[in-house]
């Protein structure tokens, strides 16, 4: 299923063009006739060629990709419905959009919307998951985002690293190559980053940019540009890590990602080597499948990864806060400047209804305010609370 007739390329650059092993030449040989030596050109062709007919070396037709787009997609459709701005908070950006318009743009600058919403549908909220035991939040905030600008860029990047990755290895390889990373950047952040409320598909994109990555190691002898193309992916990826520094990107995510998925491309991208595709149908003794170097990659990455997964999930539930046993390891995720603070504690008010008039005092920094309001609902109080701590 899913599967067509044609040849493929590796993902990154192009395979080696090796032929068929060649003799010293004797007298005999060089006086082939023109037919038999074309016959003999015919014979060799490319290491994809020779790779048809073998399950590692088909191509799939990408849809898993597609639909992965789709639904998180319609899940921000969702999560805009439910945000219903108009009603709840009263203060929005397009107001023209009715029911989906966004919360106002002090509030949540990507155009989406508000945290309070994030975390009914699913947000990452350490506290849930270790008090509530809402385990299920390590994977369902990996289909939310915070608004549509967050949406387009992970959405794009998906489409133009996944559809081509799903026609290389099918959608089963790359469907867990990317649900998994999810979940490992989900543990990572949740290990860091204690109070914020993490939402978004980076850490499952970051983890095919790692499979990308791993790939070229675990089949090395088929690619012919293999240094340029490992130099290129690093500087993406590191390209990528450095804009995380930035306030108000959650980084750990990436890198848990990123981490989880380089691992796995070891495990689950692995392919035959040249040597075995070059001569499976020769006579006599045949090369293994895969060689040494590969076997070995495959087996101590697929313990690296259960090893990461159990002291993760361990770590987690037990509560442990990574922050505590890394003094540094915040910088990660942001680097404070002169222009922008790293402080990432949730907005925390005190709040008081006199009649039809409410005062609400930031916790953090001290600003209050005062508003007309009769019974105001607890996302507009969560909206204007959110405003005054920035």
């Amino acid at each position: 299923m899913g599967e067509k007739d044609s040849e493929t390329a590796p993902i990154w650059g192009k395979t080696q063009q090796r032929e068929n092993n060649i003799e010293p030449m004797d007298v005999e040989s060089s006086s082939l006739s023109g037919q038999q030596q074309r016959s003999q050109n015919q014979s060799r062709g490319s290491y994809e060629e020779r790779g048809r007919g073998v399950k590692e070396f088909r191509s799939w037709y990408s849809w898993l990709i597609p639909c992965f787009v789709v639904a998180n997609v319609v899940v921000f459709v969702i999560t805009m419905y439910v945000n219903n701005c108009p009603k709840k908070s009263g203060d929005c950006f397009a107001g023209f959009l009715g029911r989906f318009s966004f919360q106002s743009t002090r509030e949540n600058p990507l155009l989406g919307p508000s945290s309070l919403t994030l975390q009914t549908m699913g947000g990452l909220d350490v506290r849930k998951v270790v008090k509530r035991d809402e385990g299920w939040r390590l994977l369902s905030c990996n289909w939310l985002h915070g608004g549509v600008v967050h949406l387009l860029v992970n959405m794009l990047t998906l489409l133009f690293i996944g559809i081509r990755m799903e026609r290389e290895f099918g959608f089963i390889r790359i469907g867990l190559l990317y649900l998994i990373s999810g979940f490992g950047g989900s543990i990572l952040s949740a290990l860091f980053l204690r109070s914020n409320i993490s939402v978004g598909a980076s850490g499952a994109v970051f983890g095919l940019l790692g499979g990308m990555l791993s790939e070229i190691f675990i089949n090395w002898t088929i690619y012919s540009n293999k240094v340029v193309t490992i130099i290129t992916l690093v500087l993406i990826v590191a390209v990528n890590l450095g804009l995380g520094v930035l306030p108000g990107v959650d980084n750990f995510a990436h890198i848990g990602g990123f981490g989880t998925g380089f691992l796995l491309g070891f495990v689950l991208l692995i392919r035959p080597h040249f040597g075995w595709i070059n001569q499976r149908y020769a006579p006599g003794a045949k090369p293994h499948k895969y060689k040494t170097y590969q076997a070995i990659l495959w087996t101590v990455s697929l313990l690296l990864l259960l090893a990461w997964f159990i002291a993760g999930l361990i770590s987690l539930f037990n509560n442990v806060d990574g922050n505590k046993h890394c003094s540094w390891c915040h910088y990660l995720s942001c680097v404070p400047t002169s222009r922008w603070s790293c402080n990432r504690e949730p907005a925390s008010c005190t709040t008081t209804q006199l009649g039809n008039q409410l005062s609400i005092t930031c916790l953090r920094n001290g600003k209050s305010g005062s508003y007309i309001l009769a019974n105001p609902s607890d996302s507009r109080i969560n909206s204007l609370c959110v405003q005054l701590c920035r």
